[in-house]
């Protein structure tokens, strides 16, 4: 069966939806039933692709949120998925949507019913194949799109349709977080938590205590074996939360010599005047988002440095990839680190990946090398973190990223 809208989304859609339109959707219907059906019922190829043929279309989802890419996912099929992708399967395929003409086209989730993408089926079946050659049409969406988007303002990420879709709440528009209260508290088991709540009384950590031991690892990566720690290293922090990564970089064996903190929420602002941190020895905590700062005569006189992270919220994957672009003129040459907070799609195992894998591809493009450190994050004390707070990071293992500019050639 198809996943129809209802009366009252029909209202929605364009009155002059004729009954040929009608007759077409119900036809496209049948078809994609018919081929999710021959997938999972392994009739030989050469039928199935007599249904492509015919068109059949592959983004097609039944009720129960399976879709042809799902199927050969489910029946272990590299031909298949191979098949598939190559004849314009999405590799993040989830919602059905009808044809080009009606607005939910605009709308996709990268699911099923039960969660699941066709990536997720195929690594819950270990066919360690078919999962990458489901993975790798995502990084290659991924870096296309990336390239598309630099030359027109009018191209989206896939990337980031993936985290907010349409949602302008401030939980994905910058420009609505920053005009949000949010609220410093403690949770009932003693979790520190810079709160954020949507209007519709949804609560969402904008940072939780539960991430002090993935900074303590930051840290720990960026700085202990620096070979300019002992002189004061010059650090820069975009987007303070809870202040973890930027208490830990202070208590350093030599605190940092210089330490900028750039910050655009007025409460967190707030927040860090009330901790005393703009009266802390080489501190200099600099208002305004990051992408006006970075540009700023004051902060470009300040010159470069040695470690650089960023963490920012309501910000696609677009806006860390212009980040990206700066580190050389941010970095004091091979020997400066970078790492930012690696949890976009991190809800997902298919998609934290593909954003993993993509921002290797696009530190390399900038001449960066990246090395990868692992956090677990599954421990029984990290059971119950949540609460109320909506997930925003619900894989086993922290992936964290360590990049460095290569040595310029001689």
């Amino acid at each position: 069966m198809n996943r129809m809208p209802d009366d009252s989304q029909l209202d929605s859609v364009d009155s002059e939806v004729s009954a040929e339109d009608i007759e077409e959707i119900n036809a496209l219907t049948e078809l994609g039933t018919t081929l999710i059906q021959a997938v999972l019922e392994k009739e030989p190829l050469t039928n199935v692709q007599d249904l492509i043929d015919a068109g059949a279309p592959l983004w097609f989802q039944d009720n129960e949120g399976i879709s042809p890419l799902h199927a050969a996912a489910y029946v272990g099929s590299e031909q298949l998925v191979k098949m598939f992708l190559d004849e314009g399967a999405v590799w993040n395929a989830g919602k059905w949507t009808l044809i080009s003409y009606i607005e939910f086209t605009r709308r996709t989730a990268p699911v099923d019913n039960l969660g699941n993408t066709a990536g997720d089926i195929a690594l819950s079946m270990n066919n360690e194949e078919c999962y990458k050659l489901i993975r790798d049409a995502g990084i290659r969406a991924g870096l296309l799109l990336a390239v598309l988007s630099s030359r027109s303002s009018l191209v989206r990420s896939p990337l980031a349709l993936v985290i907010d879709g349409e949602d302008n709440t401030a939980a994905a528009s910058n420009v609505a977080f920053l005009a949000s209260p949010l609220q410093y508290t403690t949770d009932a088991n003693g979790q520190e938590i810079c709160l954020l709540k949507l209007k519709d009384n949804t609560e969402i950590g904008v940072m939780m205590g539960w991430e002090r031991e993935i900074m303590c690892k930051t840290v720990n990566e960026l700085c202990s074996n620096h070979p300019r720690l002992k002189e004061g290293l010059r650090v820069l922090n975009v987007g303070f939360g809870l202040g973890i990564i930027d208490s830990l970089l202070q208590g350093l064996s030599e605190p940092p010599s210089l330490h900028v903190i750039i910050e655009a929420h007025p409460d967190v602002l707030a927040h860090i005047r009330e901790r005393g941190w703009h009266s802390k020895p080489g501190v200099k905590v600099m208002a305004g988002k990051w992408q006006d700062v970075i540009q700023s005569k004051e902060f470009r006189d300040l010159g470069k440095f040695d470690v650089v992270y960023t963490d920012t919220f309501a910000e696609d994957y677009q806006e860390l990839h212009k980040f990206f672009k700066l580190l050389p003129s941010l970095l004091a040459g091979p020997e400066g680190r970078f790492s930012f907070f690696n949890g976009l799609g991190a809800t997902n195992a298919l998609l934290y990946d593909v954003y993993s894998r993509v921002s290797e591809c696009h530190l390399s493009d900038i001449g960066a090398d990246v090395r990868w450190s692992f956090v677990r994050v599954d421990g029984e004390e990290d059971q119950g973190r949540w609460e109320r707070s909506r997930e925003y990071f619900t894989q086993p293992v922290y992936r964290l990223p360590i990049a460095q500019l290569k040595s310029k050639e001689t």
